[in-house]
Parts: C-alpha cells; structure tokens; sequence
C-alpha cells in the first residue's frame, strides 16, 4: 500500500496578504539609510529611531504606552529612548522622516511604482474601514493623511495593516494567557529564533528569561531543552490561527480569497526584488520568512 503525503494545508489569506506587505514596511527597521534618518533628527542610535519612528503616530507618549502596545520589549530598554526621543525630535518629523528614508529605500531598491497604485486601490478602502478596537496602534496609524506618492502610501498602508495584525496578535497571546516576554521563549523554542539573539535584542536579562521559561515548563509549555511540547506547539498554532482570523474578521474580509490573490500577485516582483537587494535580513524578529507565499 502507498500512502500519499498529506498536501501542507493552505496558507490563511490574511497571512499570505502580510507575506506581500510586512517586507515593504520593515524597510524603515533594517535599512541602513534609517539610522542616518534617526541620526540627523538627533536621536541617538538604533532602538531611539526604532521605538521613535514606531511610536509616533501616538504623539510624544512616554514608555508605558510603547511598552504596553509594542508587546515584548523589557520596559527599562524602552524607558532609554523614551519620552527622550521627544526632547530631541517631534513626532511629527518622525512621520515625515520614517515615510521618505522608506519610499526612498523601495524605490533605489526597484519597487513598482504602478503596482504600488494598483495595490493601494485595494488597501486603501480596507484600511480606513477596519474594525479598531482593542487596537491602538492600528487606530493611531489609520488616523494619519494617506501621501498622494502612491510607493509613500503603499508604504503607510502596509504599516497601518501589519499594526492591526499585530494588535490582534498580542490580543490572541493574552487570550491565550501568554505575555509577551513568554511569545518570545514559545517563538524560540519553536525553532524560529536563536535564544541569546532574542533575548538581547528585547532587552530581558539572562534571570528574567530564565524565570520566564521555568513558569512556561511549569505550565508544561517548553520542554527541559526549552523546545516546545506538544501541549506549547498547539498553543503557539492556536495564537498563530486567532491572529489571522481576526485579522481577516476585523479588516481584510472585505477584500476576500481573490482579491488578496490579486494584491500579492501585483506586489510579487516588487517584493520578491526587495529581498533579492539584501535589505531585509534572512533572519529577522518579525519572524518574516526570507521569500514571498
């Protein structure tokens, strides 16, 4: 008898949409122009401009707010770069500069100017039109002018749409009794990241993961290895599966199968020359993989 192998179940429409637009907005992370943009509006170094850039659609908000929505972040490695982003710059000279140093990093890099307007003819409608609550960055975002530069507003819309992802995603997490320090440990011991990496570049202590990891054992979540259980595997799935439900429920819907089909397909040469041009990293924390859905 010759079993066939199972087919690898369909990808949710509303995560093949965020394979297609979370390149486009993570430009303005890993793009070397970025630290010079931050540089010149006289923040200083990586996470100020990061946590600046992010946070500016809220206005001058201290770190609570930052570290309540961004979800992850240790909250003294937050409290570093703000409010003192705010007496070095304005959050609106942020908006203005995260959106050039963006655009001017899709363009050098070839990015369709035409497939650009094709896709915000598409987004533009559902992105004014979802459902904001619970969603703070999100609604902060929605709230913004939409740039006539149809790559500037491509870009804007991509970020409004993977902030009410985002927010629906730690909404699932605290649904599932997950913090977000914990969301990093089940991401690591999924195999997604390097354990040291993450924990660095979120600012957590060596004591604070390690506490963190013996409650997700505790709660037979991880493995003595940190890997996840089965009971952790299918804990990570279900958060993974609310998020793009209620990504598509509270926004995307309107779209449906079809037309995110047509918006991956116009993006897909833009998107598949942005990785081609080694901006983004293979690796990365949003957990982005390295090709296009």
């Amino acid at each position: 008898m010759i079993l066939e192998t199972p087919k690898e179940a369909p990808m949710h429409p509303a995560r093949r949409l965020w394979t297609a637009l979370e390149p486009l907005h993570d430009v303005v992370y890993f793009a070397p122009e970025v630290r010079d943009t931050g540089k010149g509006l006289g923040l200083r170094g990586f996470w100020m401009t990061y946590f600046a850039f992010r946070a500016a659609p809220f206005g001058p908000v201290g770190a609570g707010a930052v570290v309540a929505t961004f979800a992850g972040f240790e909250p003294s490695m937050v409290a570093k770069a703000v409010p003192d982003a705010w007496s070095r710059t304005t959050p609106a000279r942020c908006l203005a500069a995260r959106s050039e140093v963006a655009v001017a990093v899709l363009r050098k890099v070839g990015v369709s100017e035409q497939a650009c307007a094709e896709a915000v003819g598409a987004l533009a409608p559902v992105a004014a039109s979802a459902d904001a609550t619970g969603r703070a960055l999100y609604a902060a975002n929605a709230e913004l002018p939409l740039p006539e530069d149809p790559v500037a507003a491509l870009w804007q819309l991509a970020t409004t749409l993977r902030e009410h992802r985002g927010d629906g995603h730690v909404a699932a997490l605290l649904t599932a009794g997950v913090s977000g320090l914990e969301a990093l440990l089940l991401q690591v011991g999924l195999g997604k990241f390097p354990d040291r990496l993450m924990r660095t570049v979120r600012g957590w202590s060596e004591d604070a993961w390690a506490a963190a990891a013996d409650g997700l054992r505790s709660r037979g979540l991880l493995a003595a290895d940190g890997t996840l259980t089965e009971a952790g595997a299918d804990l990570l799935e279900s958060v993974e599966v609310a998020t793009d439900e209620r990504a598509w429920s509270g926004a995307l819907s309107p779209l449906g199968s079809d037309g995110v089909e047509q918006v991956v397909a116009v993006l897909r040469p833009s998107v598949v020359t942005l990785w081609s041009s080694g901006v983004l990293p293979d690796l990365n924390p949003t957990g982005l993989p390295p090709q296009l859905a």
